[in-house]
């Protein structure tokens, strides 16, 4: 049973991915209009990817609790 909790723990990484696409995406259009300011779009692009990939961090963690517990 913790197997299959600790799976959907993991499917937090697919939300992750798909976060951090769009911000990249986002970002480089953002890149494209606006030049002069790539290093301040730059700047909040990695502070929102790595809050981002947190998340799948914490999904990974919780999966690995469910797996190596009980």
């Amino acid at each position: 049973m913790n197997f299959i909790g600790a799976g959907i723990a993991v499917l937090s990484g697919i939300g992750a991915g798909v976060g951090i696409g769009i911000a990249t995406g986002k970002a480089i259009e953002a890149t494209a209009r606006q030049p002069e300011a790539a290093g301040k779009i730059m700047s909040t692009f990695i502070l929102g990817a790595g809050l981002a990939e947190a998340t799948a961090i914490y999904g990974l963690v919780i999966s690995f609790i469910l797996i190596f517990t009980v």
